[in-house]
């Protein structure tokens, strides 16, 4: 204890132990490092399983976020093009929501939540703020069915012509409104030869068939080529409405001539 030197078998053992000492404590280490790095890694996990888990709920709430923003600027627009309507027009734009709209392909009808409760009734129209669907076929106490413009054949029995025009040439320009299934288009047929039809006019109702209003906006002109016999034209037309996208419908309702 009183020495500070070492003797040579002491220094031997000291170096000795210390070799041994060193080889041992390397790996110790080195497993006491390995579990403190599998810690590190476990809160690692932890932590991104709660980002992930952050970022999923952020996700949602912004899905919801644009689903609600969407809803509400398609009910400004619709709330602005009721008011607008109603003001241009004497009809009632009752609004409906779509309830059901047929896949199958022998049965295409749409189903609103509206019915004779809400004084709905066969043949009135129905429209979006882009133009008509179609005209109400059957009527029950609170829901009515829809048969859209794009089943409107002109073959079939009983089937509701659209008498049509033009808008801004009223005066020049009348057809009748179906659809061509074996083409797959709208089209305006009966039109006079000589009156003047544009790709691009748009097409509204006449109001002279005696079952729809005037001027509900029924497409776009897309061609006009002569028709039968080279005596009247007739044209195609792209439907305004959106058929598979409907939320919300108005139902047109105009004055009872009976009521005083």
């Amino acid at each position: 204890m009183r020495r500070s030197g070492l003797t040579w078998p002491e220094r031997f053992v000291n170096d000795a132990f210390g070799t041994a000492q060193s080889a041992l404590y390397r790996p110790v280490g080195a497993v006491a490092g390995f579990f403190r790095d599998l810690g590190r890694l476990s809160d690692v996990y932890k932590e991104n399983e709660e980002l992930r888990r952050t970022v999923a709920m952020y996700t949602q709430d912004q899905i919801r976020y644009n689903e609600i923003a969407s809803t509400n600027e398609r009910y400004k627009q619709e709330l602005e093009f009721k008011k607008r309507q109603e003001q241009l027009l004497t009809y009632k734009y009752v609004i409906s929501q779509v309830i059901a709209s047929g896949s199958n392909p022998y049965d295409k009808t749409i189903k609103i939540d509206q019915g004779s409760h809400d004084g709905v009734k066969p043949n009135m129209a129905v429209v979006t703020v882009d133009g008509l669907v179609g005209l109400v076929s059957k009527v029950s106490e609170f829901t009515s069915t829809v048969m859209p413009i794009t089943e409107l054949d002109s073959t079939t029995p009983d089937t509701i012509q659209i008498s049509a025009t033009v808008s801004g040439k009223e005066q020049q320009v009348f057809g009748i409104v179906d659809y061509d299934k074996e083409n797959g288009v709208m089209r305006m047929s009966k039109i006079d030869e000589n009156a003047n039809v544009a790709e691009g006019d748009t097409v509204v109702t006449s109001g002279k068939g005696g079952v729809l209003p005037k001027g509900l906006v029924i497409g776009k002109v897309l061609t006009n080529q002569v028709g039968d016999f080279g005596l009247t034209h007739t044209a195609t037309i792209q439907p305004a409405a959106k058929f598979d996208h409907l939320y919300e419908v108005f139902v047109v309702m105009t004055p009872d001539p009976d009521q005083p």
